[in-house]
């Protein structure tokens, strides 16, 4: 007969079949646990630390954005902390930076003039963050190119297609000085402005040529008479009067009293002349 108080040992089952021992099978459970708990906490912390530190490369200043709201703050080149999952940081570049862009305009005798503006600028450091506010990333095609068609526009309006040509540095400084300040107001320093030669229709150019060539024949002639003046000097008195009666009549020759007055051509005939063969030369064009 078997003792009641008697603790018994017997690891079987009622069936007489062996008891598994569970006691280190929990033990690897929870090990495995921690592991997983640990292995996760790691990397939770390295990702709150990745966005809490910022990097501003060299030559850029950052935005800093509040749950998407612009901070009144920018951030210098270097390494920044902000909040976690809160803070943004935007870059933005403040080296020197090329825009270039055609333009088109109509002169004060209205002429169509095409031109192209190069220009250097950058960013204010200071005021990045405003010019991220009102104006975006994207603030070149937003403002640069509308302003340089305006100021294009508004300055060769106010001169006559010649004077573009001869006026040029004029024109550039003109040109130069209206973008400046509309850009100066949105935060925008421009540097440079590179303005090329205007381009104008084939019909002005082709007036244009045809004007200095009359321009150079009429130097020419006026030569050829100064040299038949040079040589009038050198004929005697009876000769030179027996030419002068016989030609008198003829309008087309050089002794004529229209251009010849005693020996030499005043100031005002040559430019009588000068104004006729101008004249005369443009009517045929």
């Amino acid at each position: 007969m078997k003792n009641p108080f008697k603790k018994s040992h017997n690891n079987k089952t009622p069936e007489g079949e062996p008891l598994e021992y569970t006691g280190s099978g929990s033990f690897l459970g929870s090990k495995k646990l921690l592991i997983v708990a640990a292995i996760a906490t790691f990397i939770i912390i390295i990702i709150v630390i990745s966005e809490s530190v910022v990097i501003v490369q060299a030559g850029h200043r950052g935005v800093v954005l509040y749950v998407g709201a612009v901070e009144n703050r920018v951030l210098g080149e270097g390494v920044h902390f902000v909040i976690p999952f809160a803070e943004q940081v935007i870059p933005l570049e403040v080296r020197t930076l090329k825009y270039q862009a055609e333009a088109s305009a109509a002169s004060n005798d209205l002429q169509q003039v095409q031109t192209v503006i190069a220009l250097n600028y950058h960013l204010n450091p200071a005021d990045v963050n405003k010019v991220y506010q009102q104006l975006g990333p994207d603030y070149a095609d937003r403002v640069i190119a509308p302003t340089i068609q305006e100021s294009v526009k508004a300055s060769v309006a106010k001169y006559d297609a010649e004077e573009l040509i001869t006026k040029r540095a004029i024109v550039k400084d003109v040109i130069a000085n209206t973008i400046r300040n509309s850009l100066s107001a949105k935060d925008i320093v421009v540097e440079t402005i590179f303005i090329t030669d205007f381009k104008f229709s084939d019909a002005f150019s082709n007036q244009v040529e045809d004007k200095v060539v009359a321009y150079q024949k009429y130097l020419t002639e006026l030569n050829n008479l100064r040299g038949i003046q040079v040589v009038s000097y050198h004929i005697p008195l009876e000769d030179k009067e027996q030419s002068h009666s016989s030609n008198y009549h003829n309008p087309n020759h050089l002794d004529h009293p229209y251009l010849v007055h005693n020996n030499k051509t005043s100031l005002n005939e040559l430019d009588y002349m000068k104004h006729y063969y101008i004249c005369c030369h443009m009517t045929h064009l």
